[in-house]
């Protein structure tokens, strides 16, 4: 079903369907089937795709140099709850059409803040009734939800790591609505993302008190949850920086230290965001790994940087090799854990047509798509499984399996180094994987 407002935003654009690879219809999928089955999944299942309202709905492509380029009609409307109820209208139109099942949204994307928190709660109250509505009827869901604990100069020097006690009582206010409406709209996950949790000088920053705080915050928040009956993962989302010179959740690694630290790991899983990845040094499939290796992949923010350009420039994915090899951890992983894979993306500020935010998703849901495909191509018919195996044979029996098995003290390896003798090298075959890869692309 196509869910319409009082109007029709997206005029002359019908459902999106899937076509093949051979389409010529820049308005279809070529490899975004959803209810074609991956190894032991459908497409819908394994994705779960979600939109993610501040980017698609809220952005207006200005940039720091520049005004807004993003004249959509449904931000014209000045009047807060009406503006709001007109996005809302947008954004149904938009996912339904799309065919996906989800969107994200931060609380102050669904409505404007207000000038005081009593009328900023009304305001959210107000907007949460009306999705509910809209859910109703369209049957699309809430993969997650969160708090915009960061925009507003309150939040200058962080929000549950402020250093002033007043400012982290307004956070958890706030996050306390977020968490109303996730749970009020059924979501099936909650986010926190410390966009300026950490430290722009060490100078004047208590780290051990901050971190003792955030700890802190983090369970109260998951008691007030739970005590209301949200059964979903929380996700923390990891960055290394931008806009603070170093924030607490770093990647993936600093954070499940973070949350094992704090007794935090049971409740709380990873949303993985790729150019979060990039910026901290790493690639995403390695982030996805770090996550999985510790039971705690949960879901999936997805976009890219610019490899030109040092900051979050969240584009839409569009490199098929970079997907590919974090598909393969993917699905060695069997998934992802309650999460979903949200377009955490935002078109170019000169993409200035409606159609555009057509065309990014799409392209984003079929180079995962084509991913996955080549994924489980590589797993299930080629030798890639077998040669990583062999690597590491030489633990599968013998004195290696003993040392795996915590059979072998120190002077036991000297000595067998010593019958060992002088070792052949032996080749990690590293462009024979590349050239794997590239082949099931």
């Amino acid at each position: 079903m196509i869910v319409l407002g009082d109007k029709e935003y997206y005029k002359g654009i019908g459902k999106i369907n899937f076509e093949g690879k051979d389409s010529d219809n820049p308005l279809a999928f070529r490899y975004y089937n959803p209810e074609q089955i991956v190894a032991g999944k459908t497409m819908r299942e394994h994705f779960k795709f979600a939109v993610a309202y501040w980017h698609s709905f809220g952005g207006n492509g200005a940039d720091l140099f520049g005004q807004a380029t993003h004249n959509f009609s449904w931000n014209e409307f000045r009047e807060p709850i009406q503006a709001a109820k007109n996005r809302a209208d947008a954004a149904f139109e938009f996912i339904s059409k799309m065919g996906f099942d989800y969107f994200c949204f931060h609380d102050y994307d669904l409505v404007q803040e207000g000038q005081n928190f009593t009328q900023s709660e009304l305001r959210l109250l107000t907007m949460t009734d009306y999705l509910k509505e809209k859910k109703a009827v369209s049957g699309i869901k809430v993969l997650w939800g969160t708090a915009n604990c960061s925009s507003n100069p309150r939040y200058m020097n962080g929000a549950a790591t402020n250093p002033d006690f007043k400012v982290v009582a307004r956070a958890a206010a706030q996050v306390k609505l977020a968490l109303d409406a996730t749970i009020a709209l059924d979501g099936e996950n909650y986010v926190f993302w410390g966009a300026r949790e950490g430290y722009l000088s060490l100078l004047n920053t208590d780290m051990k008190r901050e971190l003792d705080h955030m700890g802190e915050f983090l369970s109260k928040a998951r008691d007030y949850a739970r005590q209301q009956g949200f059964k979903g993962n929380f996700l923390i989302e990891p960055k290394p920086m931008e806009p603070s010179k170093h924030q607490y959740d770093f990647d993936c690694a600093t954070a499940i230290g973070f949350l094992r630290e704090y007794g935090l790991d049971k409740d709380f899983k990873i949303n993985v965001e790729v150019n979060h990845a990039t910026l901290a040094q790493h690639t995403f499939q390695h982030e996805l790994q770090v996550a999985a290796m510790s039971g705690m992949l949960g879901s999936i923010d997805a976009n890219r940087g610019d490899y030109q350009n040092g900051w979050d420039t969240a584009q839409f994915p569009n490199n098929i090799q970079e997907v590919t090899e974090a598909m393969l951890v993917f699905l060695k992983a069997g998934g992802l854990q309650g999460g979903g894979v949200n377009f955490d993306a935002k078109i170019r500020r000169n993409s200035t047509d409606v159609e555009d935010i057509f065309l990014a998703h799409i392209g984003g849901a079929d180079v995962f798509a084509r991913a996955l495909l080549a994924a489980d191509k590589i797993i299930t018919s080629s030798p890639y499984e077998s040669l990583r195996q062999q690597r590491y044979s030489s633990f599968d029996s013998g004195k290696g399996k003993e040392f795996e098995e915590g059979k072998l003290n120190f002077k036991d390896l000297y000595d067998i180094a010593i019958e060992n003798g002088e070792l052949e090298l032996q080749s990690g075959k590293q462009e024979l994987f590349e050239n794997i890869i590239n082949r099931h692309i």
